[in-house]
């Protein structure tokens, strides 16, 4: 791997903290995405594009398929946390604002709408362990304040991956945008 590439690699895994910054390290990250953005706000605009119906994974990247393995190999894990993620709910509603690029018209509002997207999604999952934290503190014997950590951390995972891996133009399934079209990245 380049320097080049490791550094950019480096950029999209630092903490959500920082990647939210309006600083030095947000602006170099909005540069770095706004070419992709351009690109599939290029297949937006054009009026021959027809938008596919909505599907979803739940949580990609194998998250949910791992989930529902685990439930049906271990039944007392499927006892406690069920057959899906508890926080599927959050990866569909995410799912939903990549499909339509969450109805972004130009490049920047792209950009800040995938950022907002993100954000939500690890909210949306450590708002989930609210009403979960005294039953697995008590499962696991653990404090409520590791709970939470817990629950912060996996926010943070699926945030820093999502920040990672959904790009627009990346020809992943998953990518924002993913309702249309691919698209290629317009560097101008």
């Amino acid at each position: 791997m380049t320097r080049g590439v490791g550094a950019l690699l480096a950029l999209w895994l630092l903490p959500h903290a920082a990647i939210a910054q309006d600083g030095a390290l947000g602006a170099l990250q909005r540069n770095v995405e706004l070419p992709a953005h351009r690109g599939l706000m290029a297949v937006v605009a054009d009026p021959e594009m027809t938008l596919a119906p909505f599907v979803t994974d739940g949580c990609s990247g194998g998250l949910s398929a791992t989930w529902e393995v685990a439930a049906d190999l271990f039944p007392d894990f499927e006892g406690a946390h069920k057959r899906e993620p508890p926080w599927e709910a959050c990866c569909i509603a995410h799912d939903r604002l990549y499909h339509d690029a969450s109805g972004s018209t130009s490049p920047a509002a792209s950009f800040d709408a995938r950022l907002a997207a993100d954000e939500a999604l690890r909210v949306c999952v450590v708002a989930n362990s609210q009403e979960r934290i005294p039953d697995l503190a008590d499962l696991y014997d653990v404090t409520a304040e590791q709970v939470r950590l817990a629950y912060g951390a996996i926010g943070d995972a699926m945030f820093n991956a999502v920040r990672f891996g959904g790009a627009p133009c990346s020809g992943l399934p998953w990518r924002w945008g993913y309702g249309y079209p691919g698209c290629l990245p317009a560097f101008n």
